[in-house]
C-alpha cells in the first residue's frame, strides 16, 4: 500500500479527552476515530490489525475443531424473554420496535448470541450421535454502555469472537473446554500479548468451570489476585486467600462484654470513630437470604464479603443481601446494628473472625454496639470459611507466598454454561435409550478489539506504538528520503514491488515530506521494520534498515536485493514466536 492511497491521519499532540495510553496512541497513530460516545470507526491501519488478529483467532479455532458460521445481529426480543434475560440485561440491551405492516415487531441488537445459537441448535440437533459440536463466529455486538470510556476498551459496539459448544455429557464438555483453553493460550501468545489465565467464578455445573484471560496493565479495570512464585491467578470474585482454618476458642484475655450507646452509627467508619477503635477490631454481621433462608455472615470490619464464596460455603443456588424486614426479624433491630450475640438465624464466619479477641459488634438493638465480644463465650461457631475478598499480602493457596493485586484488561473468557439456555429454548437430544435430555453448553468469547487495544496499552514507548510482526498493520515501511530524486524513487519502487511480490505486507511512504516527519510518523504508527533509501546511501551502494525498537540502523548492500530483508523478517518472526512461548 502507498501512503498517498490510504488514510493515516496522524496527530502530533495527545488528544485531551483520551485518558489512557492505548486510547491516546490509537488516535494519534490514525488507527481509530470516534463517531460518538461508545462508537468508533476503524481506519485502515487499525482495521488491518483487527483483521490480522481475527485471522489468528480463526486459525486456532479451526484447529481446535470449531466450525465458523455467521448469525444475525438483529434478534427477536422474544428469545430474551424466554431465557429471562430481557430484564436481567436491563438498559444494556438495545431494544426497539420495527413497524411491519400494521404490526410492531419487538427486536434487539445482539449483545451476545447464546439465545440465537441455542435456537438454531434446537432445530438442527436431535440425537446424541450429532454431538459434540462447537461453532463460532466473529461478529459485531451491541450493548448500551452507560459510561463508555478508555477508547475501544469500553464501547457500545465491538467485535467479538463467540464460540458455543454443545455436548451430551459433562465429560464431552470438559474435553471441549480444555481444547478451547489451549486454543486461547495459543491465540494470545501468537498475538504477542502477555496474558494471564485467571480462575473465575464457576458456572452452573461447578468445579473449575471458568477462566478469564487477562492482559496485566496498569490501567486495567479488573483486579487480579496474582502470585508470581506459583503462577496462581484469579479474579477477585474467585480468588482463594490460602489462610488455614483457625482453632476456635475463647481468648485467654477476654474482657467483660459490655453494651455501648452508638446513636445513628450504622457503618464501620461511624462506629470506629465513635468508639475510637480500628475497623480490624470490629465484626461486620451481614444478613443474607440464601435460597430464601436468612443467614448471618461474619466478616472482619476492614474486609469485604465475597458473595460467590458465601454461596459456595452454604451450598446455595442464590445469595443476596436480606431486606430490612428480614433483618429486623432475625436481629430485632434496624439495619446497621446486627451482631452474632443472640441472633436468631444460622451463622457462618470468615477465617479471621475467631482470631479477633474482644471484638466490637452490633448489639441487635437500635443505636447500640457490644464491646469485648469473644467466640466460644458469647456466640458459637462450628468452623470457619474463606468468605472475603483476597487482599495483598494474603498467602497464596499454592505457594504460601504473599499474594499481589494487579490490574488487568479482560480479553477473553471461557466458561461452562450447563443447560440454562437449552432448557429455556427446548434444545434437547435423544440418548441411546431414546430418552430426552437438555444439551449441555459451553461458551467461549474473545474481544478482538481488546487484543489491539491491549497491545497498544502494553507495548509502546514515548515515540509511539511497538507492534509484533504478527499483528502489525504492515511488516515493513519503505521510506524514500527525497521523492524528487529519480534514482531514489526508482530504487524505492523496486524494493516496494519486490517485497510485495515476496508476500511481505509493506507500506510505501511516498509522501513529499521531510525525513524527520516520515521518521516520526514511522515511530508513531509502530511498523516493525523500516527500509530507508537516500541519495547518500545509494552513492555508497547501500540502503538503511532499522527495527522499530533498535537503537541504531544497519546498512545493507544494494546489490543484495531484498534477500537480507526477508532473512531479517524470518529471523525476527522465529524470535517472537519462541519468546511468546506458544503452547503446543
Amino acid at each position: 500500500m502507498r501512503w498517498s492511497n490510504t488514510l493515516i491521519p496522524t496527530i502530533k499532540e495527545v488528544p485531551s479527552d483520551a485518558e489512557i495510553p492505548s486510547h491516546q496512541l490509537m488516535l494519534r497513530a490514525g488507527l481509530i476515530r470516534q463517531l460518538m460516545a461508545g462508537a468508533y470507526t476503524y481506519l485502515p491501519l487499525g482495521w488491518k490489525s483487527i483483521q490480522k488478529a481475527a485471522q489468528i483467532v480463526r486459525e486456532e479455532m479451526d484447529a481446535a475443531g470449531a466450525a465458523e458460521l455467521h448469525m444475525p445481529a438483529l434478534q427477536p426480543l422474544g428469545l430474551f424473554e424466554r431465557t429471562q434475560r430481557k430484564d436481567a440485561f436491563g438498559s444494556v440491551l438495545i431494544q426497539f420496535n420495527v413497524p411491519r405492516g400494521n404490526r410492531q415487531i419487538p427486536m434487539a441488537l445482539g449483545p451476545t448470541h447464546e439465545e440465537v445459537v441455542t435456537d438454531l441448535i434446537s432445530h438442527c440437533i436431535s440425537s446424541y450421535k450429532q454431538l459434540p459440536l462447537t461453532v463460532y463466529q466473529i461478529q459485531t455486538k451491541f450493548r448500551n454502555e452507560e459510561r463508555p470510556r478508555f477508547g475501544v476498551l469500553r464501547t457500545s459496539e465491538f467485535l467479538m469472537k463467540d464460540a458455543y459448544s454443545f455436548s451430551s455429557s459433562v465429560e464431552q464438555l470438559d474435553e471441549i473446554y480444555d481444547r478451547m483453553y489451549r486454543a486461547y493460550c495459543r491465540i494470545f501468545a501468537r498475538c504477542g500479548l502477555k496474558y494471564l489465565p485467571v480462575e473465575a467464578e464457576s458456572g452452573p455445573i461447578g468445579g473449575d468451570a471458568s477462566h478469564e484471560f487477562m492482559i496485566p496493565a496498569e490501567n486495567g479495570e479488573d483486579s487480579i489476585v496474582y502470585c508470581e512464585a506459583s503462577g496462581y491467578a484469579a479474579n477477585m470474585e474467585r480468588a482463594d486467600t490460602g489462610r488455614p482454618t483457625p482453632e476456635i476458642k475463647t481468648s485467654a484475655d477476654a474482657g467483660t462484654m459490655e453494651k455501648q450507646a452508638t446513636p445513628g452509627a450504622t457503618s464501620i467508619e461511624q462506629v470506629s470513630q465513635m468508639l475510637s477503635c480500628e475497623p480490624s477490631q470490629m465484626i461486620k454481621t451481614l444478613i443474607y437470604q440464601a435460597d430464601d433462608e436468612p443467614v448471618a455472615v461474619l466478616i472482619r470490619g476492614d474486609h469485604e464479603a465475597n458473595e460467590g464464596k458465601i454461596r459456595r460455603a452454604l451450598g446455595a443456588t442464590t445469595v443476596e443481601l436480606a431486606d430490612d424486614k428480614t433483618i429486623r426479624e432475625v436481629t430485632g433491630a434496624p439495619t446497621g446494628f446486627a451482631g452474632p450475640v443472640g441472633i436468631k438465624c444460622k451463622i457462618i464466619a470468615d477465617h479471621d473472625i475467631p482470631l479477633i479477641a474482644n471484638a466490637i459488634t452490633g448489639a441487635n438493638e437500635a443505636d447500640a454496639h457490644l464491646v469485648n465480644v469473644n467466640v466460644g463465650r458469647d456466640y458459637e461457631l462450628e468452623t470457619t470459611y474463606d468468605l472475603r475478598n483476597a487482599a495483598a499480602g494474603d498467602p497464596c493457596p499454592k505457594s504460601g507466598e504473599p499474594l499481589a493485586i494487579v490490574h488487568g484488561i479482560e480479553v477473553g473468557h471461557v466458561f461452562k454454561l450447563g443447560t440454562k439456555y437449552t432448557e429455556a429454548l427446548d434444545a434437547d437430544f435423544l440418548d441411546e435409550k431414546e430418552k430426552r435430555h437438555p444439551i449441555i453448553m459451553g461458551c467461549y468469547g474473545i474481544g478482538i478489539n481488546r487484543i489491539i487495544a491491549g497491545l497498544a496499552e502494553t507495548k509502546h514507548d514515548d515515540k509511539g506504538l511497538i507492534w509484533p510482526l504478527s499483528i502489525a498493520p504492515y511488516e515493513v515501511l519503505v521510506i524514500p528520503l527525497n521523492i524528487k530524486d529519480d534514482e531514489v524513487m526508482q530504487t524505492a519502487e523496486r524494493y516496494y514491488e519486490e517485497l510485495k511480490a515476496a508476500g511481505v505486507d509493506v507500506l510505501f511512504d511516498d509522501r513529499n515530506a521531510r525525513p524527520g516527519v516520515k521518521f516520526n510518523d514511522a515511530d508513531l504508527i509502530g511498523i516493525p521494520y523500516r527500509v530507508v533509501i537516500g541519495g547518500k546511501g545509494l552513492k555508497n551502494g547501500e540502503i538503511e534498515t532499522k527495527w522499530r525498537t533498535a537503537d541504531d540502523a544497519e546498512m545493507i548492500a544494494l546489490d543484495a536485493g531484498i534477500t537480507p530483508i526477508l532473512d531479517a523478517l524470518a529471523a525476527r518472526k522465529a524470535e517472537e514466536y519462541k519468546a511468546a512461548n506458544v503452547p503446543e
